[in-house]
């Protein structure tokens, strides 16, 4: 007798849940060529704005339980990148101290013109806001503000970009235009997802070996000083200082005839001389 087949059902199996790796290099493949775009228009930079997603990508690595957990994993990498991006001390480095060729559009010049001369934290509202396209509590939160002073960041940098380039007044151009210029770059990051998970394992080792090294010279410095300090307090010897003042000292020497004359008369006053000097017994 021959079997029957079961009905398929309406139910869709399962997907299978992706590793840690799978997940990242998922993240990275989604996120990494939009946020280099991104990065770019807040730096003016192509090569920091490359680093400093790449630099984003290997802390999430780094700290992938906590970012796959968030709600929001690819935030937390635009959150990053943005920090890294406008971190001050880029300025001392001399590869960042000359600025790099502008796009060869006019148009395109005169924007990035404009968002460069803004406020580092009114560039990275207006573009948070009008470029990605995130509401008005996500940009406070994310640029940690609270919601009246990300509103006001984001009229103050309005207004100064339509001062340089009045036809960007609309927030629906502007948004366009700050979209148009991100995409004219073609910019893509460096690495590749293995790459970047690589580099980020390379670099929890060595801080990994350098803090135990650190506690190891510190360990035996401790001991060290525990078996060779001493044991009870020794006051400190001064030092020797000359002491003025003190008449020299004179060896005796032979008395003159006046002082001779003196101790023959004393000898025979001693002897011969009044009775209240003589012992009288009694």
């Amino acid at each position: 007798m021959a079997t029957q087949a079961p009905a398929p059902t309406d139910e869709a199996a399962p997907s299978p849940a992706l590793t840690p790796t799978q997940a990242f290099d998922a993240l990275y493949a989604f996120c990494a060529p939009a946020l280099v775009r991104q990065t770019y228009l807040l730096t003016g930079r192509r090569e920091l704005a490359r680093e400093a997603v790449e630099r984003a990508f290997q802390l999430a690595w780094q700290n992938w339980p906590q970012v796959a957990r968030d709600r929001d994993p690819a935030g937390w990498v635009r959150a990053v990148a943005h920090e890294c991006a406008l971190s001050p001390w880029h300025r001392f480095r001399l590869r960042y101290r000359h600025p790099e060729p502008p796009p060869a559009d006019a148009a395109d010049r005169a924007l990035l013109d404009a968002l460069l001369q803004l406020p580092p934290t009114y560039r990275r509202t207006l573009l948070l806001y009008d470029g990605v396209g995130l509401d008005l509590p996500e940009t406070a939160a994310e640029t940690e503000a609270s919601t009246p002073a990300a509103a006001g960041r984001l009229t103050r940098a309005r207004r100064l970009v339509a001062d340089r380039v009045p036809e960007l007044a609309d927030p629906a151009t502007l948004h366009r235009r700050l979209t148009e210029l991100a995409s004219a770059e073609r910019l893509r990051a460096a690495q590749a997802p293995p790459s970047v998970r690589t580099c980020a394992e390379r670099q929890t080792r060595f801080w990994t070996r350098s803090a135990l090294a650190f506690t190891a010279t510190i360990i035996a410095a401790t001991t060290l000083t525990l078996r060779t300090a001493p044991t009870h307090y020794e006051a400190p010897i001064g030092p020797a200082q000359a002491i003025s003042g003190v008449p020299a000292e004179v060896g005796l020497g032979p008395l003159s005839a006046g002082e001779r004359a003196l101790r023959a008369r004393l000898r025979r006053s001693a002897e011969n001389g009044p009775e209240r000097l003589v012992p009288v017994a009694r």
